[in-house]
């Protein structure tokens, strides 16, 4: 960074230097302290160096941001982020790191000190850790408020500030002085999009002590982290409270569910197809899944530990890492591999990390849940020895995936900004003033919902406008009020609807003038997520109304953990080694189940127009081929005609 503000520091004084001299020799009277310098260079009287402050003086005149490019120079300078935090310095604060695995208690000491102390604030991932610790802290009779992006709740009827906060980390003041801060999940500083957040904190929060906790592999960086600050950090270790084996055999079948199962997927698909199967036995299931709305995710969570509700299979994805607790006996990996997006942006599949695997098979037999002994096991056979070998590793050092980048410490790195360029491409042609057009663009949206980008811009054309965006205005544009979802796209709305409610709030807090209705808003979206917990309680019923032809999900994960890119070749040997386990089925009508289908078009393994031939060629031959145990299934019949080489 701070060699291309160098870089063009460069360009600007060579034209600079190019104007003042055409200014020099084609103007027809030149100011008299000029010209009078430059007589008594021309004569021997002066020197070239006296010519400098004209020259200065004009190069500010065409290029006015040359007067702030010292401080563009100091901030640029990147290299001691410890100094952007003076209150911090000033003090000498207390840096204890509470490490150990899940379930080990590392939390609940900090948060024991953070109760005791006269002033404390929480720092969380997640807005339900934020919401857990502002409820335990007022159920206990400490004062607590809350603030998360989208939200602030003040216990006192008057608005006053409590001696105690809980925040999402992105929320934390670094102005405000406390007794005790927490810094929870530390070892997230690794992140590359929000792992700003975790040194912002660590750097910067004014408390006499700071309680870190995570995982161990975490301690040698915070370490030298503080060695910056001149602070010593105290190591406070723990070993897991509960006990949790890996079975030695897999779970192969549905059939084979007991009450206390958790089936982890890697994508929504799967949980769809997984939790129909599961009540097409005669079994209840909850699901949750990342964007679901925090309520609705409490609320399945709470239907699956009620020991007095039937429901007792849980199918979700590993948002249940953090921020819920959940009675779990067993769980279950139904894949290894998960989507991740690269260093170029693009999407790959890659086999989950140890520490990943580490924070899902942590929830089995929670010390608080009735199950005192957790079980981790696979769905697949061929998965197991997998998971084993994940689990034998131990986490990688934190401090091995910093790099140096020009003016950037070799212990820091600077953080992705992809959402935050994307965002800002998205309304470059809005006209808005620089402030709010720096806060538009670090907007938390989900990129991937296109109703949500499209709110995004509406949102910044009516600002730019000067026109407030009423709660009259927002239910227009999402057509408020909303029927219960009939299938899986109404459900996928329903959630983007909620996004672009937080989204509302999230910019309210900002420019509270421009988003004014923050209460109505607040109340429909209650009122939505209501509608969207109902949605999931009959998931299995919008399934079947989206996919009638929906088939077993064993038979579409037994390789995919031996993807790692999204190459033709690695998604062909996919779509092969899913299948093989159809042999002897037949899609209803001779056609093959749409959600592969969709899965192949949108893979650019099959086009539309070759779909509908192919489906044509399947119901012509339907009475030939009769099903049987050596008959191929119509998906692979698929990929031995596209893909004939993949057989040979």
């Amino acid at each position: 960074m701070h060699f291309s503000l160098c870089a063009h520091a460069a360009r600007l004084f060579h034209q600079a230097f190019i104007s003042f001299r055409k200014y020099v020799l084609e103007m027809t009277s030149l100011p008299a302290d000029l010209h009078i310098i430059l007589s008594d260079i021309c004569c021997g009287a002066g020197h070239i160096d006296d010519v400098y402050p004209y020259f200065m003086r004009h190069a500010k005149q065409i290029f006015p941001m040359l007067d702030c490019m010292d401080d563009l120079r100091k901030i640029s300078d990147l290299r001691v982020p410890a100094d952007w935090y003076p209150e911090a310095r000033a003090i000498q604060r207390k840096v204890i790191f509470h490490a150990g695995p899940t379930n080990s208690g590392k939390t609940y000491h900090a948060i024991q000190r953070y109760l005791a102390a006269k002033s404390g604030v929480y720092c969380g991932p997640l807005k339900l850790l934020a919401h857990e610790i502002f409820e335990k802290s007022n159920n206990a009779g400490v004062p607590c408020d809350l603030v998360t992006g989208e939200e602030r709740t003040f216990v006192d009827s008057e608005g006053r500030a409590a001696g105690h906060v809980a925040c999402t980390i992105e929320m934390c003041s670094v102005n405000t002085p406390y007794e005790v801060a927490v810094i929870d999940e530390i070892q997230m500083i690794r992140d590359p999009s929000r792992g700003w957040a975790w040194t912002r904190a660590l750097l910067g929060l004014c408390a006499e002590e700071i309680h870190v906790c995570g995982e161990p592999a975490a301690i040698d960086f915070i370490r030298e982290l503080m060695y910056s600050t001149g602070e010593e950090v105290e190591v406070h270790t723990y070993q897991r409270l509960t006990p949790f084996s890996i079975l030695d055999h897999a779970v192969e079948s549905l059939d084979n569910l007991r009450p206390g199962d958790c089936i982890v997927c890697f994508s929504k698909n799967d949980i769809y197809s997984i939790s129909r199967q599961i009540e097409a036995r005669g079994l209840e299931c909850a699901v949750i899944y990342g964007s679901l709305p925090p309520g609705t995710k409490l609320s399945q969570a709470k239907k699956f530990n009620n020991p007095d509700d039937p429901c007792k299979i849980l199918v979700a994805t590993d948002a249940i890492g953090m921020g819920l607790n959940l009675s779990i006996k067993r769980i279950i990996f139904n894949s290894l591999v998960k989507p991740n997006i690269n260093e170029k942006g693009e999407k790959q599949m890659e086999t989950i990390s140890t520490s990943q695997a580490l924070q899902i098979a942590g929830r089995a037999g929670r010390f608080s849940s009735k199950f005192k002994e957790g079980e981790v096991t696979t769905m697949h056979r061929d998965d197991l020895p997998v998971l084993k070998e994940i689990l034998s590793h131990t986490v990688d050092p934190i401090e091995d995936i910093f790099v140096s980048l020009s003016q950037v410490d070799g212990l820091y790195f600077v953080c992705n900004i992809d959402d935050f360029k994307f965002l800002a491409d998205m309304i470059q042609h809005i006209p808005l003033n620089l402030r709010s057009r720096y806060v538009f663009c670090t907007a938390p949206i989900n990129k991937k919902q296109p109703f949500v980008c499209t709110s995004f811009l509406k949102f910044a054309r009516q600002f730019s406008r000067d026109e407030p965006l009423t709660f009259d205005w927002v239910c227009r544009h999402v057509s408020w009020p909303l029927a219960p979802p009939k299938n899986i796209k109404d459900l996928v709305h329903l959630e983007a609807v909620h996004d672009v409610l937080d989204l509302y709030l999230w910019l309210s807090y900002r420019f509270m003038d421009m988003f004014p209705d923050t209460a109505f808003v607040r109340q429909i979206q209650r009122e939505l997520d209501d509608i969207i917990q109902q949605g999931v309680r009959n998931i299995t019923r919008l399934i079947r109304a989206t996919d009638p032809n929906i088939t077993d999900p064993l038979q579409t994960q037994s390789n995919r953990r031996s993807q790692t890119g999204s190459n033709i070749g690695a998604a062909s040997s996919s779509v092969l080694t899913k299948t093989r386990g159809q042999r002897g089925q037949r899609a209803s009508g001779g056609v093959m189940d749409s959600s592969l289908a969709s899965r192949l078009v949108r893979d650019g393994l099959l086009t539309p127009d070759l779909l509908q031939q192919l489906q044509k060629e399947w119901s012509k031959d339907q009475k030939q081929e009769n099903a049987s145990e050596g008959t191929f299934s119509s998906a692979e019949r698929i990929t031995m005609k596209w893909h004939p080489q993949l057989y040979k």
